[in-house]
């Protein structure tokens, strides 16, 4: 949610930054994301492909409504969050977010997934947790002073009472537990790196507990015969003579299969306020990553990209991030943006689907670099052409990936270089 504020800020009609975002007070950030949810009913802005023309897919149109604020009446009792780009000093009267302009519905799990995949969470609590207990890690500057206080008003204290965003109570007590729930639910992953918890003893794994059969352990054998059928589309886009087993339809299998994996998670409106509250997390963490902000100079930090900045910080309190994180946080949000397009069933007929892999459009090139930053980040062997030894065989798989077996449990990434990321070494 904090890039969609961010675009916000740095759109040339405000004049402002996207890093001023960082300097708002915790206030108002809380109520701006109020406004936010209630704001998900604007048509989204997709950057991957040409941007659909219904609202997002949360499971049931209802749940924005049900779980919102209800009209207030003038004079209103509620303020607004006053945040009004490009300004951080003045309370503005005005009700945000604006109705035009910038889609403000949030990434798909997928995103915040991948961004806390780099151990950024974990190496964040530990840089609040040194900041506010001691001078370990030297003195802030007033910026990064407003930082360390946001960060730790939103995210490391209970949420206020009645916000969305509060998906922590005596139910679910810690919120990184919550967090992998909801990535075991939807993805059938774990996170690559093991869960720190004084409630965790004996390699439990509370989070896989009372799910029932509400997990999707065949995402990832979809997603990746769904990114090399893409690739099978990329390599084969030229290809004017001889045989191409390009299948736009077998795409568009795949694509709803991928979609219907995802509505029986979303029945109902399950997730959606998770979704939100665990996107906004990390995107706060992807913002300040993003630049050389004000914290990040604060922690001598100051780098070229957002995993250069994270492993510098990381070392300053003896931790080390995901060896893949480059390509982590490069592929978060087109990831989300294309997940998105597929519950919304952007890619349902086979002329839509061979898009994804035309090259001559802006989708098919960024269908290569997402193809090129998965088998970067997992190990998996996505371009590699799989030699049939035996009998000649058709150029498509015969039927659609079989359910994973019963027990089996996929994990966030076969890559043993990911097992170290957000813990110390």
């Amino acid at each position: 949610m904090f890039l969609s504020l961010a675009k916000l800020y740095a759109d040339p009609a405000a004049g402002g930054t996207r890093e001023q975002v960082l300097l708002l007070h915790p206030e108002q950030l809380s109520r701006w994301l109020e406004e936010a949810w209630s704001g998900a009913r604007l048509v989204p802005e997709l950057p991957l492909g040409a941007a659909p023309s219904q609202a997002p897919f949360l499971g049931d149109d209802a749940i924005i409504g049900a779980l919102d604020l209800p009209t207030q009446i003038p004079p209103a009792f509620l303020a607004p969050s006053g945040i009004d780009p490009p300004d951080t000093e003045f309370w503005s009267p005005v009700l945000g977010p604006p109705t035009t302009g910038i889609g403000l519905v949030w990434h798909h799990l997928s995103y915040a997934y991948l961004i806390e995949a780099t151990g950024v969470a974990e190496i964040f609590l530990e840089v609040v947790r040194r900041l506010v207990v001691g001078e370990t890690l030297g003195p802030l500057s007033i910026d990064g002073t407003r930082w360390l206080r946001a960060t730790e008003e939103l995210f490391y204290r209970d949420p206020p009472l009645f916000s969305i965003g509060g998906v922590v109570s005596e139910a679910r007590p810690e919120a990184r537990i919550s967090r992998r729930n909801a990535y075991w639910r939807m993805f059938g992953m774990d996170l690559p790196h093991p869960a720190v918890s004084p409630r965790i003893s004996g390699g439990e794994q509370p989070w896989k507990t009372d799910v029932g059969a509400g997990v999707n352990t065949d995402f990832r054998q979809k997603w990746a015969e769904l990114l090399r059928q893409v690739w099978i589309g990329l390599v084969n886009s030229a290809n004017t003579s001889g045989t191409n087993p390009t299948d736009p339809a077998y795409l568009t299998l795949l694509c709803q299969s991928l979609r219907d994996m995802f509505n029986n998670r979303r029945k109902g409106g399950l997730l959606a306020r998770e979704e939100f509250a665990y996107v906004t997390l990390l995107s706060w963490f992807h913002l300040t990553l993003q630049t050389d902000t004000p914290i990040v100079r604060d922690l001598k930090a100051d780098a070229t990209s957002p995993a250069e900045r994270l492993t510098k910080i990381a070392q300053r309190v003896g931790m080390t991030p995901a060896a893949r994180s480059r390509e982590m946080f490069e592929l978060a949000e087109p990831m989300s943006s294309l997940l998105r397009a597929i519950e919304l069933g952007s890619f349902d007929d086979p002329t839509a689907a061979s898009v994804l892999f035309d090259d001559a459009t802006a989708l098919g090139a960024e269908m290569r670099n997402v193809v090129n930053l998965w088998q970067s980040a997992t190990g998996e062997r996505i371009k590699d052409v799989q030699v049939d030894t035996g009998a000649v065989a058709g150029s498509q798989p015969l039927r659609i990936p079989a359910p994973a077996p019963a027990g089996f449990a996929p994990v966030g990434s076969p890559t043993p270089a990911l097992a170290t990321n957000g813990h110390r070494p």
